[in-house]
This record gives C-alpha cells, sequence and structure tokens, in this order.
C-alpha cells in the first residue's frame, strides 16, 4: 500500500521539475521573455554542455565492477526484445507487396518507425526525471541502480538508435547525389533547353551549338565543344560538324548513335561499409557520446586502481552539472510554449505513443525481469524506470 508519506516525497521529487518547465512555459508563452533565438541558445547549451557533464558524473562515478548483474540484464533483454521485435516488423513492411502505392513512396519508412518506437517504448528519460523519481519512491539505493541504467542506454542503446538514424541519413543523401550524377549523363527530353552556362562560350558558335544539339546536356560533350572552341576550329572543322549534324533523317538518330558510343556510366553507389563508417564518424561527434564513453575509460580506471578525480576538476563539473536537470526541463517548457498545438504530432501518433511508453515498454520490462528471475524492490524499480517520460 502506498502511504501519504510516499506520495509527499514523489511530489516533493517532481515539483521542482515541473516548476522548471512550467516557467519556460510561460516564459515564452505568456510572458515573451526569450524569443526564438534565445531558446535556441539555451537549447544549444544543454545539449552540448550541461547535459554531457551530467553524463559523464553519472558515469564516471558508477561502479563498474559491481553492477547488478540482474538488472543489466533484464534492460538488455527488454531492449533486445523490443528492437529485434520493431526489426522484423519492418522487414515484413518493406516486402514489395506492401510498399505499393503512393502512400508507400510518400510516407516515412519502417525503419524510421523503428527509431521512433524504440526510444519512446524502451529508452526512458532516467538521467533527467528517473534519478529524482525513484530517489523519492525508493530511497538512496534507486540511485545508483539507475546509474547502472545509465551507462546502459549512453554507452550501448543511445548510440545504436543513433547510428541507425546516420545510417538511413547517409544512405539517403548517397541515394539523391547518385541520382543527381545520373542526370548528367543522360540525354534531355526533346524541347528541352540547355542553361546558359552549360553552353562554352566560342569564338565560332555555330560549331559549339551544333554539338549541344546532337547530345544535349551530356557532359562529355560539353567538355569537348568548350575545348575545341578554345583551340580554334577552322573553317572546315565547322563545315564538317555542320555536314555530320545535317546528315541523317533527324538530330534524334545523330544523338542515340552518339549515346551509344559513350562507355556505360558507373554507378556511383556507395558500399554499406562505406555508408556505416560515415555514419560512426557523425556518431562519434556527439557530445553525449564521447562523454559517457570517457566516464566509463574513467570509471574503468579509477575502481580499478583506487583513485579519485582531483577536487578542482570535480568542482568545475559540479558548477556546471548542476545546471543540467533545471534547463533541461526550462527548455522542454520553451519548446512547448513555441508549438502552435497542444499536441504537434497529432492525437492518433501520441495516442500509440502512449501505449508503447506506458503499456509495451513496462509489460516486456515485466516480462524479462521475471525471466532473469528478479523480484521484490529491484523489480519495482526497473518496472517503473521504464515509464518515465522520454522529454
Amino acid at each position: 500500500m502506498i502511504t501519504g508519506s510516499a506520495v509527499y516525497h514523489v511530489v516533493e521529487a517532481m515539483a521542482p521539475l515541473y516548476t522548471a518547465a512550467a516557467l519556460g512555459f510561460a516564459s515564452v508563452r505568456w510572458l515573451r521573455a526569450f524569443s526564438a533565438e534565445q531558446c535556441a541558445g539555451i537549447n544549444h547549451f544543454v545539449a552540448i554542455y550541461a547535459v554531457p557533464v551530467l553524463i559523464f558524473q553519472m558515469v564516471s562515478t558508477n561502479n563498474p565492477y559491481a553492477m547488478n548483474g540482474r538488472l543489466v540484464a533484464a534492460d538488455t533483454l527488454q531492449k533486445a526484445v523490443m528492437l529485434l521485435g520493431l526489426m522484423a516488423w519492418a522487414a515484413w513492411e518493406s516486402r514489395p507487396s506492401r510498399r505499393r502505392g503512393p502512400k508507400a513512396s510518400a510516407g516515412a519508412s519502417p525503419l524510421q518507425w523503428v527509431v521512433t518506437a524504440f526510444s519512446v517504448a524502451a529508452l526512458p528519460n532516467t538521467i533527467i526525471m528517473g534519478v529524482p523519481l525513484l530517489g523519492g519512491m525508493y530511497g538512496p539505493v534507486s540511485k545508483e541502480l539507475m546509474k547502472q541504467i545509465v551507462v546502459m542506454q549512453f554507452c550501448v542503446w543511445y548510440n545504436v538508435v543513433i547510428f541507425i538514424y546516420e545510417y538511413m541519413a547517409a544512405r539517403r543523401a548517397a541515394t539523391e547525389v547518385m541520382d543527381g550524377g545520373s542526370a548528367k549523363i543522360s540525354p534531355a527530353s526533346p524541347g528541352a533547353a540547355t542553361p546558359p552556362e552549360k553552353i562554352a562560350p566560342s569564338a565560332n558558335d555555330s560549331a559549339a551549338e551544333r554539338a549541344h544539339e546532337v547530345t544535349v546536356n551530356i557532359e562529355i560533350t560539353e567538355v569537348v565543344a568548350a575545348s575545341t572552341a578554345q583551340k580554334g576550329v577552322t573553317d572546315n572543322t565547322t563545315t564538317a560538324l555542320a555536314e555530320e549534324v545535317s546528315t541523317g533523317e533527324d538530330a534524334k538518330a545523330a544523338a542515340a548513335k552518339e549515346e551509344a558510343s559513350l562507355p556505360a556510366p558507373k554507378s556511383t553507389a556507395p558500399s554499406v561499409g562505406h555508408i556505416a563508417l560515415k555514419a560512426g564518424k557523425k556518431v562519434l561527434k556527439i557530445p553525449n557520446t564521447y562523454a559517457s564513453f570517457l566516464g566509463l575509460i574513467w570509471s574503468l580506471i579509477a575502481f580499478k586502481c583506487g583513485i579519485k578525480m582531483p577536487k578542482i576538476i570535480d568542482d568545475s563539473l559540479f558548477t556546471i552539472q548542476t545546471t543540467a536537470v533545471g534547463l533541461s526541463m526550462f527548455a522542454s517548457g520553451t519548446f512547448i510554449a513555441r508549438q502552435s498545438r497542444f499536441v504537434p504530432c497529432g492525437y492518433p501518433i501520441a495516442s500509440m505513443s502512449m501505449v508503447l511508453k506506458f503499456l509495451i515498454g513496462p509489460v516486456v520490462m515485466l516480462l524479462a525481469s521475471l525471466a532473469i528471475g528478479m523480484h521484490g524492490t529491484l523489480l519495482h524499480i526497473a518496472v517503473v524506470q521504464v515509464n518515465m517520460s522520454t522529454r
């Protein structure tokens, strides 16, 4: 049974967070105290400095040699089951028979929905809301357990999600570049006009113009025409070129002949390994990534050798990390205030997100915890922390 004192401790822990969020909302919506650029500056400080320092502090002060094996195993199992299930759904939806029609091409890809659904259902906001809330519910013991969840989230799972996202972005960019490159080597449709900058200026304009009439917009022909004009073509060359163009039934036959003589364009599609390497480099540039790994490296050394962080460094980091929670909630309030609607994504998607967050995620975590053999307070903490808001 939940006692009145327990409810009070929860309210006591959560009220300061929502006070900061309410202040951010009121500052933008009613007081107009911050412009959009100033809100972006606050978000930038939180993302680049405050939250990474807080992540470093939590990861570096967690003893990696004394982690709760059952909690880590249950958390890993829950996330692995969710990710594999969503990937199986994405593979099913990606079948050609399921991706036909205009809606399939216009909507988001199944892999994008995998990233979104997994983030909502399996990646709670432990570092901002989880620690104070569970501290009010279960006492100081929950903070050490939440540190272990934070280590797994930021060293493993967030990087997996970001890698998938960056992989999709890199693959989409490579596809667009490849499509743009292939457009350069394809003849233009009849009646298409050649851009002025594509036509090389020369003293002998007729030679250049007729060369473009043969194979309009083909890059090789444009280069040849430009170089020929720069060298200066003789009247005999001009006459020969004019005869070549005028001979035959029409210019289309000459264009087909010229196109056939060109070597087949080589595919410029990058390999999967190249795209994965590009995505990996972007992941390593994210502040949260190197903050978590630096914290993990320090904790491995510090708890193994029994050393402590120098006080001058520890106090400097503490000054910055104390701003993380308050400014994060304040930034959340300013974000909500700047939306045209209270639920920007729409009520259907919001309802689906609530089902994922408050039903599917906790149920999968409960089953994974029971399968590992967890019980008592540890089981309660494992299930409740999944329900933490992602924002």
